[in-house]
């Protein structure tokens, strides 16, 4: 491909901005990539056709870009949106090579002295890959759709159609970047009266299992919910521990239960999302005492193909309940065990297994403060305001604290799980060809991979497996999947928030085609060159052009 040196110029000049997540990298490395759009002619000639579009209220001033390229070769309203992220996460895993973490071209000679895995050895001494934080994940991404857009933009009467560069910050961490885009592109899309088609991520590509050398075209995108446990158990002397119930005990059997078993993965047209998997466990005692713990906390990554939010929380409650009711059988079990070893006949233990959603529960305690003549909701406002006003707490101890908060103001002691949602949540996107957006995405990109011709095993399958911005690209439209969303998720419209209206106006069917590399956020981060900077390069162009064509 004529670019071919190109991108890889682009991609090694932005991977050596340094661009971690939440820092002002973000910003420098921003600044460069407006800096080489504003070179291009097409953009010396239409500056109000690049945006810069500020993150409200953002400590570091970060911004997303947008760019639109109306092509003139017709007078043509559709429209192809692009994207791509310009943030990495950190390089400390890097150690004592950390000054070469982002210059591809150094660390590959300091590389040669250091002990490695012996795939990336191997992969290092074929002089194939590239190393480095954040080229793979994703600048070469983010250099492909420069690149074409620069390609484009020196003949725009020969282009059809429109294109436009979504390039945003923090995707590794919130999404801000990506959730300030979304009304903008609205806006872009009512001044010009543009029929946005479809939503093109170029973010990495990999091997799904050991040994894969496929590559893949996805359409469609995973998404993730966190289903989250506030356990409270009742606490007691350790000398007399059967007198209570370790509410440690009842989180470590729900993780058993929950964490990575298939039963709870979605799978949809033969694919299969990744189990859900324990992001966080703990108890919840602050000092070290000899009493047991009475409360815990644990919330889990949950990728979905087809399930709603509501769908994730029954399937969750069953869990709890399951898991609940399964320490309360052992722990007789073993009481009745102990008790035989001391000489006494146990009787049952007083503990039953109990689960209640956050909106149940909330539901009982407003009543309650009703009925002594209260009002809990306004109790409730003034501490959320306070929660989202801390310096310090992150979006999910931020919903641990509403949860407590409620669950502290309600008059039942007794033993429960209380479940809820945590930020953030990411929709998952099926595209089938019912809708017409959808249909001509499929029916382009299969006919892109079948004609690509390539060295490779080019494969195109449903779902995106990795958690990304494309998720952003639409919003579940039943109004009782947004309710229930709405409800169990504390804090949600002041503490967090999402422009789910928006992004149900967006309502784009969306795929990712990526450069291909291997151990993304590892210090053996890389590319594979020749499929990054040549092949990946093409599907990408024949897929923007066979959609603005096709339609």
């Amino acid at each position: 491909m004529e670019f071919q040196e190109r991108i890889k110029e682009i991609a090694l000049d932005l991977t050596q901005i340094k661009s971690v997540v939440e820092t002002s990298g973000e910003v420098a490395v921003a600044d460069r990539i407006v800096e080489i759009l504003e070179s291009f002619q097409y953009f010396k000639e239409h500056p109000q056709n690049l945006y810069k579009v500020p993150i409200k209220g953002d400590a570091l001033n970060r911004y997303a870009i947008i760019a639109l390229l109306k092509g003139e070769a017709t007078e043509s309203k559709d429209t192809v949106v692009t994207l791509g992220h310009y943030d990495t996460v950190g390089t400390s895993d890097y150690g004592s090579l950390e000054e070469f973490a982002t210059q591809p071209l150094k660390l590959a000679e300091v590389l040669k002295s250091v002990s490695l895995p012996p795939e990336a050895r191997a992969d290092l001494e074929s002089g194939d890959y590239l190393f480095g934080r954040g080229l793979f994940d994703m600048k070469t991404g983010d250099a492909i759709l420069i690149a074409i857009m620069e390609h484009l933009s020196k003949a725009p009467k020969s282009f059809q159609g429109n294109l436009i560069y979504v390039a945003v910050c923090d995707e590794e961490a919130n999404s801000k970047g990506m959730l300030a885009a979304i009304p903008k592109l609205l806006e872009i899309r009512e001044e010009h009266q543009l029929n946005l088609l479809a939503l093109l991520d170029t973010d990495y590509m990999t091997g799904e299992y050991p040994g894969d050398e496929n590559k893949y075209v996805y359409i469609g995108t995973v998404g993730k919910i966190m289903p989250s446990f506030y356990i409270v158990g009742k606490e007691t002397h350790v000398g007399e521990a059967f007198n209570g119930i370790d509410a440690n005990q009842i989180a470590a059997r729900l993780v058993d239960e929950v964490s990575l078993n298939p039963a709870y993965s979605d799978v949809v047209e033969g694919e299969a999302a990744m189990p859900p998997v324990t992001l966080k466990m703990r108890d919840l005692k602050t000092e070290y005492s000899v009493q047991t713990a009475r409360t815990a906390n644990v919330f889990f990554s949950y990728a979905t193909h087809s399930s709603t939010p509501s769908e994730v929380l029954e399937k969750m409650k069953d869990a709890a309940n399951k898991a609940f009711r399964g320490v309360v059988d052992t722990l007789n079990s073993h009481y009745a065990t102990f008790s035989n070893l001391s000489g006494r006949k146990a009787k049952p233990l007083p503990f039953k297994a109990r689960v209640l959603s956050y909106q149940d529960l909330l539901q009982l305690v407003i009543e309650e403060h009703k009925a002594k003549g209260k009002d809990f909701q306004d109790q409730l406002s003034r501490l959320i305001q306070t929660v989202q006003d801390h310096p310090t707490l992150d979006d999910r101890e931020k919903s641990l604290k509403i949860v407590e908060f409620v669950y502290n103001a309600w008059s039942d002691r007794e033993p429960i799980i209380i479940i809820y949602l945590t930020p953030p949540y990411y929709p998952h996107i099926y595209v089938t060809d019912e809708d017409p957006k959808g249909k001509l995405l499929l029916d382009t990109v299969k006919e892109v991979v079948n004609t690509t011709q390539s060295d490779y095993s080019l494969v195109f399958k449903k779902f995106f497996p990795f958690i990304s911005d494309l998720s952003y690209g639409s919003a579940p439209k039943d109004p009782a999947v947004i309710r229930d969303l709405k409800e169990n998720m504390p804090g949600f419209g002041v503490t967090y928030d999402l422009p789910l209206e928006e992004m149900q106006q967006l309502d784009l069917p969306v795929l990712d085609i990526g450069p291909y590399g291997k151990d993304a956020h590892q210090f053996t981060e890389r590319i594979q060159t020749d499929y990054s900077f040549e092949v990946a390069p093409r599907l990408v162009l024949s897929t923007i052009q066979g959609l603005l064509v096709k339609k």
